[in-house]
């Protein structure tokens, strides 16, 4: 099948590369999931999980993941789509009630971990930087104490 658009390499035509004896590696979230990389937990239920991101771009800036390892969030069915939304809003509702934000925003870019999530950003001012990349200091314990308060306010979906 022809390729569109400008090929990558000019003068080479297209070939089929069979790949044999592969382990695809879990991914830093499902390493979380597992207990096998420490966390600060928020909530969990069977098919989803949230934590404290450990690159915060605000206080109580949180994690919202599905159990099961997808890369791309839209490669989710649609009734898991919609089910982490909802596990997210219920996050989002303890972030507010825990925190007192004037609001948590809600980033997807998808590009640092091949696995799907969901950024829950508290926004505490307007002119707040709430772009993925500007990281703000939170020391270990006041992580500690955050999402301790979170995951106190957390009550599951119904």
């Amino acid at each position: 099948m022809p390729r569109a658009g400008p090929e990558l390499f000019p003068g080479m035509t297209d070939s089929v590369i069979s790949v044999t004896n592969t382990t695809i590696m879990a991914s830093i979230f499902t390493k979380i999931i597992n207990g096998e990389i420490p966390c600060y937990k928020i909530a969990e239920n069977d098919r989803f999980f949230s934590f404290l991101d450990i690159n915060p771009v605000s206080r109580g800036h949180t994690l919202v993941i599905p159990k099961k390892e997808t890369d791309y969030l839209f490669d989710l069915e649609d009734r898991e789509l919609a089910d982490l939304m909802v596990f997210a809003k219920s996050v989002a509702r303890a972030i507010d009630s825990a925190l007192s934000p004037m609001r948590t925003g809600v980033i997807v870019d998808g590009r640092e971990v091949p696995h799907a999530h969901v950024h829950l950003i508290p926004i505490f001012k307007d002119e707040q930087k709430t772009a993925l990349g500007h990281k703000v200091d939170v020391s270990g314990e006041e992580m500690e104490r955050i999402a301790a308060q979170i995951a106190k306010a957390w009550e599951p979906s119904p």
